[in-house]
């Protein structure tokens, strides 16, 4: 019988804390979608203010506050973003930006930091010249943290040059900025300072700030008013959006300090992967709270039997592929769980490839026979 859950899946898992519970039944509420809700017009004013922006406007996910930021910016039905061939928005979003704003996604490789090359991303703009033939570049879309590169975190000194070939070619920039607070943590640089050359951000709450629903998205007080008309158009108005903007405040207060604890366990975790023969972990790509992990050739470690095992023991793991695997870490998980989920992956570990070993001597014997 599972006695423990270390939940490591992702930092979407939390639960809501005591503090945040509170929060949101005490919550002053009245209807958001009228513009009169008290808690929500605070939280955003906060928002706007700690990321260095005019406005800002709490959407329900991150996948629609990307998708109403790159329609503001991209309001002509065939207008083209330039963004990371291994970005979230390309890949998780269900093609959004097509599928609904008519916007071209020209990609450009992601380094395995997350950056794009800077030469790659002005060759990729159109020229206007050409605009009887090639779609209108309107928009480049960057990630902050980058989760698919291991949550790399991207330097103030990039992010400017990238507004710095926004602006000379008439563009604008939107970072998603899903978990930009962990970026700003993890380099030392406050989060307004990160987003500076960014026209719009979008930020989510319920992954490492831990509340229970929601993102924002923050730029220009214009910018903000589009983006309010398309969020009612794609059905995110939701009236007393108080209660939920309540947790979200407590989240900001509370758990901005705990994020560097989850960027150290999940050092912890990488360098003690790197200990279990068999497993392999890019110890200096652990930037954040994000560990990927493969499995060697030859080393008979099949991820998805490997996860499996772990959850018998009550630890939950994503697996990416048949040789990968990705660990999360949030502020629900402690110190002691960190050990237990080390100690159960080196037990799984050990068992599967005893497995593997007596499969194969039966295989040889039957081969004698």
């Amino acid at each position: 019988m599972v006695t423990r859950t270390v939940d490591l899946r992702s930092d979407t898992v939390t639960k809501p804390t005591v503090a945040m519970r509170a929060a949101m039944a005490n919550a002053d509420v009245d209807d958001d979608v009228l513009g009169s809700d008290p808690t929500a017009n605070r939280f955003e004013a906060e928002m706007a203010r700690i990321m260095g922006k005019e406005a800002a406007l709490f959407v329900p996910s991150g996948t629609m506050g990307n998708l109403i930021s790159v329609l503001v910016h991209c309001e002509v039905r065939g207008s083209e973003v330039i963004l990371g061939d291994n970005s979230h928005i390309h890949i998780y979003e269900n093609g959004g930006i097509s599928t609904i704003g008519n916007v071209h996604a020209k990609t450009v490789k992601n380094n395995s930091d997350g950056t794009m090359d800077i030469a790659l991303i002005e060759d990729a703009i159109r020229d206007p010249l050409g605009e009887l033939y090639f779609p209108t570049t309107r928009l480049i879309c960057l990630e902050n943290t980058h989760a698919n590169c291991g949550g790399r975190c991207l330097s103030v000194e990039y992010t400017d040059q990238v507004g710095e070939v926004a602006k000379k070619h008439g563009l604008k920039l939107h970072i998603d900025g899903a978990r930009i607070f962990n970026a700003s943590v993890a380099l030392g640089v406050p989060v307004h300072r990160l987003v500076q050359a960014a026209d719009s951000v979008s930020v989510c709450l319920s992954k490492g700030l831990g509340a229970p629903v929601g993102s924002v998205i923050v730029g220009s007080k214009s910018f903000i008013s589009k983006a309010r008309r398309l969020r009612k158009t794609l059905g995110g108005g939701m009236r007393q959006v108080g209660i939920l903007c309540a947790a979200a405040f407590v989240a900001l207060q509370e758990s901005v300090c705990k994020l560097e604890g989850d960027h150290r366990k999940a050092k912890i975790i990488a360098d003690g992967l790197n200990e279990i023969k068999g497993l392999k972990v890019d110890a200096a790509s652990v930037q954040t709270n994000m560990v990927f992990c493969d499995a060697l050739k030859g080393s008979n470690i099949i991820v998805s039997k490997l996860c499996e095992v772990l959850e018998e023991h009550g630890i939950l793991i994503m697996p990416i592929c048949s040789s990968s695997l990705r660990i999360v870490l949030h502020h629900q998980i402690s110190d002691s769980d960190v050990q237990y989920t080390l100690s159960c992956i080196q037990q799984a570990v050990i068992q599967i490839q005893a497995d593997a070993g007596k499969g194969a001597a039966v295989e040889h014997m039957n081969g004698k026979v």
